[in-house]
């Protein structure tokens, strides 16, 4: 199966970037699945109804979110009825949504997204491990799916390798988001699983992590409080990761970082 994984939408930009990338990305890639991951693409702040259908209608096939997944109160009465978009797993029972599903490829295997929020620097929910073990558990790699994939959206670097390394062999792809910066650890583990701690985000990376830089920059240097913080509109880059399996055990052949337009791409070397 080929995977592609896009980072935090992070606003208009992000988002919009995204869109348009999607037809090259397809072109190039040729996923069978499109996941990305959400839950900043309301301007910085969680997700509506509206831009979900936006997204799956530009051939997105499943969303994923984090800690700001209810920042729109309007994803409460959405998010229920709409299994493509999913949140962390590991929030309290009864919470609105779900934090895993199994979705079918066009050529009819099966793919598990798994949604999975760190503790570490974050809300103390439930243990994001043992929600993730009891999930591969109902559904294991090369057997009731064909391919898994983890998104960890955490803070800690130390918590998304943890993550990684736990999910090692049962996983096709374990990828952070969050910190909306790109890592340069692209690899397959040891068991077979694909790793990298952030695939960054899609968003005007001339900012302060896709806010506008002046705010941010305003409260470090006085230490006040301010205005509210605002997406970074500039040119965006599109960011995240690509993942090729093996179609017998699922596990990872090749990972490579997706990074397309704006300041990012332009910054990288000649070989």
């Amino acid at each position: 199966m080929r995977l592609l994984f896009l980072g935090d939408l992070m606003g208009r930009a992000g988002r919009t970037a995204a869109i348009e990338a999607l037809g090259e990305l397809r072109a190039s890639l040729k996923p069978d699945m499109v996941v990305v991951n959400g839950e900043n693409a309301a301007s910085g702040f969680g997700i509506t109804g509206k831009i979900a259908e936006s997204l799956f209608e530009a051939g997105v096939d499943v969303i994923t979110g984090g800690n700001h997944s209810w920042d729109q109160k309007e994803v409460m009465g959405y998010i229920g009825g709409e299994p493509r978009l999913l949140r962390p797993g590991n929030f309290p029972d009864g919470t609105p949504g779900r934090g895993a599903g199994v979705f079918t490829t066009a050529g009819g295997a099966k793919l598990l997204v798994v949604n999975v929020m760190g503790r570490v620097f974050m809300d103390p929910l439930d243990d994001p491990f043992a929600y993730v073990d009891r999930v591969l558990a109902r559904h294991p790699l090369g057997g009731a799916v064909q391919a898994v994939l983890v998104d960890v959206h955490a803070e800690a670097s130390s918590e998304k390798m943890a993550m990684g390394h736990f999910c090692d062999g049962r996983a096709s792809l374990v990828v952070g988001t969050h910190s909306h910066v790109p890592t340069a650890d692209a690899q397959i583990l040891p068991g077979g699983t694909a790793y990298q701690t952030d695939a960054g985000m899609c968003g005007d990376y001339n900012s302060v992590i896709g806010m506008d830089k002046a705010e941010p920059v305003r409260r470090f240097t006085q230490k006040t409080p301010g205005v509210r913080f605002s997406p970074a509109s500039g040119e965006a880059t599109v960011c995240g990761v690509f993942v090729q399996t093996d179609d017998r055990t699922g596990l990872a052949t090749r990972v490579e970082p997706v990074r397309l337009g704006g300041r990012l791409a332009e910054a990288r070397p000649a070989l």
